[in-house]
Parts: structure tokens; C-alpha cells; sequence
């Protein structure tokens, strides 16, 4: 049972926390005219990509650990309560419509399990034991990263969940919002995207849940473009699963190679729609088979297929 005493110590930490302090200056926001306070929220809202870029070092020396250890079979999890977990969840979800990964390969784990994500269980977030119950479901291996989210750095469950993976031999990666975290301190690789107290004193689902974003936005997509799931800026390994998707495949097949209709429809047709093997068998000359053996023997990199089928 939690006594008096943890409820004042919780409050005086939190007090520390630069995600949680009051500002005096928005104490009347609430008569302002709609549009003042539009203007007030957009205006903090500019101010995050800048914390973001003070990262940018940080933010890339995990990217290359996590690509290293995913060409190896690894995969990428999220850990999170609350808005943070969620943030995982969304962008976990992304990567297989995205990049054609395996469900399996970008996991979103969330207090609580599936339904926090609509339903607030909040209470989940105290317990580390479930974050490392939740990730021994998984199996960790050394080729997986686990990336910890948590606003305010000090959530038990993102802060177990790295501490847990780390023993297990897992890279770590611990995104937070507040300077001198124990989320980073925990992990591996540390971010702290400070971002400052918000508009709604201690509503972390504002600036820090869009930094958040940013940060994850970054991780999953750059790996990818590491691991070969895209031909410049094109994405080449999106699925066609349905008819907007299936135009844009054949959108990116013409931009990669300046083919026709005719000649992009027979391409996807002797690839059973894959859109980087199409583009194989239009820019490298070969036919469907030969296309689907190029690219795994380089590892799903188009560039070096195409290289190969010239060589």
C-alpha cells in the first residue's frame, strides 16, 4: 500500500522534473480567445524540432547500432506507458505496410498491454516486473534493441524494461524528455530531448509526445534506409495491399526507372507486384527469378543487386 510519505516524495520529484513545471505566465490561458491560445500552442510547438537537432548525434549512433544488429535477424522493440507506449505501438505498426517488415521485426510493448492503447491504464506504469515479464514473452536475443520512451525519464516500466533488456545482452536505447534521466542512465544510448515545461502544466502528450514522435520517426525509418528498404528516397519495399498503395508501387516503379505503363505493368506482373524487384528486372535487364536471387544474395540492397546484375 502506498503510504503518505511515497505520495510526497513522488510529488517532490516530480516537482524536479522540467516536463512538470508550472508557468506562471499561462496561469490565465484558459480567457484568452481561441485563436491567442492556437497561437501560444503552435508557437511551443516550433520550438521542439530544435531540441530534437541537439540529439542528432546521439539519435544516429543508435540508428547504426540498431541496423547492425537488425541485418543480423534482430528486432526493434518499443517500451512505453501511456502516451509514450502508444507513440511505440503507432510507429511499430507503420514499418510493415511502410517497409514490408515482418510483423515481428518493430514490436510496440505498452503497460498494460493492448488495450492501453484506447483505454488509459496508467497504474501499469509503475511496475518494472512487468516490463520484464513482458519482454521475456519476446525472448530477447543480443541482435535485439529495446528502446525505452518515457517522458519524464523516470517511468518504472520503460526504465525496468531497459534495465531488463541490457542484462539480457539486448542493446539499449532510452528516449526521454527530461536532462539527467534515469531512462538514459540505464541505457546504452541515452537521448534526452529536452523540450521544457508545457503549455498544459505536466501534459506530456504535448511538446514531448511530438518530440517522442520525431525521435521514433527517426529510428525506424533511417534503419530501414539502412538495411536497403529504399532506393534513394523511394520506398521500394512498400506492400501493395490495397488499391492507393498498389498506385503508389507503380508511381515508384516509374520515378526509379522512367519506364512506361506497358512496360511497369509487365514488370510487376513477372514479380508478383514486388516494387524492388520490378524496378531489378527493368533497370538490370534480368526476368522475375533472376531479380528475386539478385536481391537476396545482397541482402535485400538494390543498389548492390543492380550492381551485380551489371557486373
Amino acid at each position: 500500500m502506498t503510504s503518505m510519505s511515497d505520495h510526497g516524495d513522488l510529488r517532490a520529484e516530480l516537482e524536479t522534473l522540467t516536463t512538470e513545471a508550472f508557468r506562471p505566465e499561462l496561469s490565465e490561458i484558459d480567457r484568452l480567445p481561441t485563436l491567442e491560445i492556437a497561437r501560444l500552442m503552435n508557437g511551443e510547438d516550433t520550438t521542439v524540432p530544435a531540441a530534437v537537432a541537439a540529439q542528432l548525434p546521439l539519435i544516429a549512433a543508435a540508428i547504426d547500432g540498431i541496423a547492425d544488429r537488425m541485418a543480423r535477424g534482430g528486432r526493434l522493440i518499443y517500451a512505453g506507458a501511456g502516451t509514450a507506449g502508444r507513440l511505440g505501438v503507432l510507429d511499430a505498426s507503420e514499418c510493415p505496410p511502410t517497409f514490408n517488415t515482418d510483423p515481428s521485426q518493430v514490436v510496440g510493448v505498452i503497460a498494460g498491454g493492448p488495450s492501453a492503447v484506447v483505454t488509459s491504464i496508467e497504474g501499469a506504469e509503475d511496475s518494472r516486473d512487468l516490463a520484464a515479464a513482458d519482454l521475456d514473452a519476446l525472448a530477447l536475443t543480443p541482435d535485439d534493441t529495446v528502446v525505452g520512451v518515457s517522458a519524464s525519464g523516470r517511468t518504472p516500466y520503460a526504465v525496468g524494461a531497459v534495465e531488463h533488456a541490457r542484462k539480457q545482452g539486448a542493446l539499449t536505447v532510452g528516449l526521454s524528455c527530461n536532462a539527467h534521466s534515469a531512462l538514459a542512465a540505464a541505457a546504452d544510448h541515452g537521448i534526452e530531448v529536452v523540450v521544457g515545461p508545457e503549455l498544459l502544466t505536466g501534459s506530456t502528450r504535448l511538446k514531448s509526445g511530438t518530440a517522442q514522435k520525431l525521435v521514433l520517426n527517426m529510428l525506424s525509418t533511417i534503419t530501414m534506409i539502412r538495411l536497403g528498404k529504399t532506393f534513394g528516397n523511394l520506398m521500394v519495399d512498400v506492400r501493395a495491399s490495397n488499391e492507393k498503395l498498389r498506385a503508389r508501387s507503380r508511381r515508384i516503379v516509374a520515378l526509379a526507372t522512367g519506364a512506361s505503363d506497358e512496360e511497369i505493368e509487365h514488370a510487376l506482373a513477372a514479380t508478383d507486384g514486388e516494387v524492388k524487384n520490378a524496378v531489378l528486372t527493368i533497370l538490370g535487364g534480368v526476368d522475375g527469378p533472376t531479380a528475386a536471387r539478385l536481391l537476396e544474395e545482397s541482402g535485400g540492397h538494390l543498389r548492390a543487386a543492380l550492381a551485380a546484375s551489371a557486373g
